[in-house]
């Protein structure tokens, strides 16, 4: 009995509005900051290194370096207080806990992006149609 209400409840509590996002993505975590009386939104972009799936009970590590120094933070991934979560682009990885980038530095702690993912780009130009040929004399 007391396992059906717990899951009733949490049932009620997981959010549907978060996109899909996986170990390795880039992304950018907006929360809500309670400061004294007032609520602004601070945002945390770095690489999910982890995504801990479950119910209510989901969450997931983002890792970014700021100042030389590595910050991770964890999140719940029903939690109220995120804002919304945008997936900036997705890596290419084969693992799904990316702690080898603890010891990694500089170019080496970046992960390959995957193909068409990222920024868009402008579209190729056409090549310029050829001069017409004028005889040699």
């Amino acid at each position: 009995m007391l396992r059906k209400a717990i899951s009733e409840i949490e049932r009620k509590q997981i959010r549907q509005d978060l996109p899909e996002f996986r170990p390795g993505d880039n992304v950018r975590v907006h929360t809500k900051i309670k400061e004294g009386d007032k609520e602004r939104i601070q945002v945390f972009e770095g690489v999910v290194i982890r995504h801990r799936r479950g119910s209510a009970r989901a969450m997931f590590t983002v890792r970014k370096v700021s100042y030389g120094v590595g910050v991770e933070r964890m999140f719940p991934v029903h939690s109220p207080r995120i804002d919304k979560v945008e997936v900036m682009g997705h890596g290419e990885v084969r693992r799904s806990r990316l702690y080898y980038l603890r010891d990694l530095q500089g170019k080496a702690a970046r992960l390959t992006q995957e193909e068409g993912t990222g920024e868009t780009q402008a579209p190729a130009a056409a090549p310029a149609p050829a001069a017409p040929a004028t005889p040699a004399p």
